[in-house]
């Protein structure tokens, strides 16, 4: 089995300078890949060679998708990544499914591929979505801390790579899917309702989640999503 290369995506400092949390790097490395980092600012054409030499795609999590991208309400907790970073993973989740690229999106980066094929966000949970729980534990909350449970659709590819019904995750959003995307499967849901998970079914691995799997390296069901998501990135 070939070690696969993870392109991996980036946000821009203030001081200019490409960055990601270390803890997607190190899962990817814990898991069996090798990550690369895809800096903001290169060309359409560089992205597409890009995508050629790349064996799958993590989208990470960050600031929210702008509104020029989606129809969506304008709130006042809107804070926007540094521009060019939405144009550029949107055409990243098309290039990654048409080339037949396993992926895994996380916090953003489901918010990303549901924006990306057709579908749209809360831009503010506790103001557009009638919450039970709350889904915004931070600043000042351990990013490990597991602030709900999740249940599991059953005859999903999630199911099966997780290997449970239910499972508690960390909770580190203020937007949320609204309505989902066409070609996605909603496959994990809040005890409140909200899409928690999704995933292109018939798709070898294309999955997205609104947790922070990276964050909590001593889950088994979160070293069994990434390690699934790196073995079929091997395949490639």
């Amino acid at each position: 089995m070939k070690t696969p290369v993870i392109g991996v995506t980036t946000s821009i400092t203030s001081a200019g300078d490409s960055t990601v949390p270390n803890a997607y790097a190190q899962s990817v490395l814990r898991s069996g890949g090798i990550p690369v980092l895809l800096p903001l600012g290169i060309s359409d054409s560089a992205l597409a060679t890009l995508v050629e030499r790349l064996d799958g795609v993590l989208f990470t999590g960050g600031g929210d998708v702008s509104l020029r991208y989606f129809e969506g309400q304008p709130h006042i907790r809107l804070t926007e990544d540094p521009p060019g970073r939405d144009d550029l993973e949107l055409k990243l989740v098309d290039l990654v499914i048409k080339a037949d690229l396993p992926f895994l999106g996380i916090c953003r980066g489901i918010q990303v591929i549901n924006v990306a094929m057709g579908g749209t966000l809360y831009t503010d949970i506790a103001d557009q979505f009638s919450a039970e729980i709350r889904h915004d534990c931070y600043p000042g909350w351990p990013r490990d801390y597991r602030a709900h449970s999740i249940r599991i659709e059953p005859d999903s590819g999630l199911r099966t790579i997780l290997g449970v019904d239910q499972v508690e995750v960390n909770s580190l959003h203020h937007q949320a899917i609204n309505r989902i995307a066409p070609e996605l499967a909603p496959v994990a849901f809040s005890p409140d309702g909200l899409i928690e998970a999704v995933e292109i079914p018939d798709y070898r691995f294309g999955i997205g989640v609104q947790w922070h799997p990276e964050c909590m390296p001593d889950s088994p069901e979160m070293q069994s999503l990434f390690k699934m998501f790196i073995e079929s990135a091997s395949q490639t």
